[in-house]
């Protein structure tokens, strides 16, 4: 029996949160294989905040989803036929999936298409740690933050699945390194789980206080995940000479037009001759295996630490993506596509 694609189509375009009313689902026949083709059921999706941003009409680093069109997004899966022997049944790729039950890998799509699973790594660690989670974690941090020993960083948006990472390399590279994230739940893990040196609730606590608590010769790093409010107060507390990283705006939602509001006390960046950079962790393209070999040493040191936060079901999918506005994951949101799919079938998770 020819298998069911069940495919979730960006049918309109969100003004605020995203959520299941933008997709319609459809069904339609696998098509058939030609000759260097795999075909690929996919297993788990990652979820990350910027693919909110591709609903939006205008073009930021990527050409918009197209209304009609499967959602596009990273996932892991399993060969299930092939007529490519580079892409042998029961091998694992990696790579944009969409939102999807299978999908055709071609060796020629490149960097956006799907590749193989690297041996002795859970596939789902290739949409985290070393997907676009830890790559833009280790670019932002190392190339762009450049931390040295004994210097204190700032990462916003810690409990997510990219400033969990990024303060935990900072700590590996000498950094004392301050978190904030929202609820006690959450900094807890920050503090206990991925060994920051503190963490501010900042549903609770007053940032701006808690950092010069925290931070008393200021901050020499802001790896900024949230913007707004958090961006503000760090731009309050920087050392002199600081160095800023734009990795995301979180607070702002990601609606069309409106990426966060620009920082009223921006001067401070003159007054402490510190600087602000914004960066795509694939600019770093090149360099993936660098990050890859790094990251995966630290890894199975025991000095990176991950957590995932898991939804099933593939209609989950907007509302996983909705929940990374609202707070609701920590670490990595993944989706489990086909909700009957035991976790057995998976690698250990």
């Amino acid at each position: 029996m020819t298998p069911t694609n069940r495919m979730l189509v960006f049918a309109s375009r969100p003004t605020d949160l995203v959520g299941p009313e933008h997709f319609r689902t459809v069904e339609a026949a696998v098509p058939d294989l030609a000759p260097g083709e795999a075909l690929v059921r996919v297993r788990v999706l990652g979820i990350d905040p910027t693919q909110r941003t591709w609903l939006n009409p205008e073009e930021t680093y990527i050409s918009p989803a197209r209304l009609g069109r499967v959602m596009p997004g990273s996932g892991v899966g399993q060969v299930v036929d092939t007529r490519n022997p580079s892409f042998p049944i029961g091998a694992w790729v990696f790579g944009m999936t969409g939102w999807q039950s299978y999908v055709v890998a071609r060796e020629e799509m490149g960097i956006f298409g799907l590749n193989l699973v690297p041996p002795g790594v859970r596939p789902e660690d290739m949409l985290g740690i070393f997907g676009p989670s830890g790559l833009a974690a280790y670019f932002g941090m190392l190339d762009i933050a450049r931390p040295v020993e004994g210097q204190t960083a700032l990462v916003t948006g810690a409990a997510g699945s990219t400033g969990s990472i990024a303060g935990q390399i900072g700590r590996i590279l000498g950094c004392r390194t301050v978190g904030s994230a929202g609820g006690d739940y959450k900094c807890r893990w920050v503090v206990d789980t991925a060994n920051f040196d503190g963490c501010i609730d900042y549903k609770s606590e007053p940032l701006a206080d808690r950092l010069v608590e925290l931070a008393p010769s200021g901050i020499d790093i802001v790896f900024d995940n949230v913007g707004g409010e958090a961006l503000e107060a760090a731009l309050d507390h920087l050392a002199p000479g600081a160095r800023v990283v734009l990795c995301g705006s979180i607070s702002s939602r990601y609606r069309s037009r409106s990426y966060g509001r620009g920082p009223g006390n921006y001067m401070q960046l003159a007054f402490k001759r510190a600087r602000m950079e914004g960066f795509i962790f694939l600019d770093y393209a090149d360099r993936f295996p660098e990050a890859f070999d790094r990251l995966k040493t630290w890894r199975d040191a025991g000095l990176l630490t991950v957590a995932t936060s898991v939804s099933e079901g593939l209609e989950s999918a907007p509302s996983a993506l909705a929940g990374l506005f609202t707070g609701k994951n920590l670490g990595k949101q993944l989706v489990r596509v086909a909700a009957q799919c035991a976790a057995k079938e998976l690698s250990p998770w």
